[in-house]
């Protein structure tokens, strides 16, 4: 599910957007009137969407959007001259009156780009140290000395027996070091 923070001067104008998404189904975690509450709480969740106004008391969107932290994305919620002429990438704007599906379909489409970033980051592989490249290698050599295996297949043998015991190849490295040393 992903986070949403509802910021906008007036209170009532923030209620009343917090009300049409909770009772399509999404979930609200913040109503904030300030752009410092905004982004007070946007820094204590892991990413999400801001949907906001133009123009707080202590700061216009575009400082909002400045320091909101990356993993966020920012719907804009402005008159149609003020959507006309933003300067800031990366924004979603609607323009004022807001039409509820309008609302409905943005948030979802945003909520969809960010679970295909997350998705995509889950998948990318992490980055080995050269500690533990090192001992990849060293029990790859270790298996192709013993057991006469080439390069390939002792990567191959290391693979399997991390993907059979549940472990990460760094894991099974140091084991297959242990056992055999």
């Amino acid at each position: 599910m992903t986070n949403i923070i509802v910021a906008f001067p007036k209170q009532d104008t923030a209620r009343n957007i917090k009300k049409i998404l909770m009772q399509n189904g999404h979930h609200v975690d913040a109503v904030c009137t300030t752009g410092a509450q905004a982004l007070q709480n946007a820094n204590e969740l892991d990413g999400g969407i801001m949907v906001c106004g133009y123009r707080f008391v202590d700061m216009m969107y575009t400082e909002l959007h400045e320091y909101l932290p990356p993993q966020f994305e920012m719907l804009l919620v402005a008159s149609p001259g003020n959507c006309g002429e933003r300067d800031v990438e990366n924004l979603v704007c609607l323009s004022t009156p807001l039409k509820i599906n309008e609302l409905l379909q943005t948030v979802e489409m945003m909520e969809y780009t960010i679970t295909r970033r997350r998705k995509k980051a889950r998948q990318k592989p992490k980055e080995r140290s050269e500690k533990e490249m090192n001992l990849i290698s060293e029990a790859k050599a270790l298996l192709m000395e013993r057991n006469n295996l080439t390069e390939e297949e002792a990567h191959r043998y290391m693979q399997k027996r991390s993907m059979d015991n549940g472990t990460g190849l760094t894991e099974t490295a140091q084991m297959i070091l242990s056992l055999l040393t």
